[in-house]
């Protein structure tokens, strides 16, 4: 004779299907939250790096005449994220921190380098 075997009972995946339903809203949510209280501040400091970035590396570049590379030695530290790019034809450096901010400095013969005009 056999015993008969024993089963569990199946338990019910609905609590899986829900987690994978409430954990996206909550991550969403937190970044929403983090957004709306940290990032005009994040945004104010961008700009503000942007604007020295780009005015620091074009008097580097045009008007000491050092090679781009080494102009972000002057930057300040905390300015890792902010990007440089030269248009050698028009003579501006661009300085950006993407999704952020971005400014352009453009050499001037007799003023040296001149941000644009912001219109923020």
């Amino acid at each position: 004779m056999s015993s008969p075997v024993e089963t569990k009972p199946k338990r019910n995946p609905a609590w899986k299907r829900r987690l994978w339903q409430v954990v996206p809203v909550a991550v969403l949510t937190g970044f929403a939250a983090a957004a709306f209280v940290w990032g005009p501040g994040m945004a104010a400091e961008a700009q503000a790096g942007t604007d020295f970035g780009a005015r620091i590396a074009c008097s580097c570049h045009y008007v000491a005449g050092r090679p781009i590379d080494q102009c972000r030695a002057d930057f300040e530290p905390g300015m890792t994220m902010v990007r440089l790019s030269v248009d050698q034809e028009a003579q501006e450096v661009t300085a950006s921190v993407p999704m952020l901010a971005s400014t352009r400095a453009r050499y001037r013969e007799g003023w040296g380098c001149v941000l644009e005009q912001w219109s923020g």
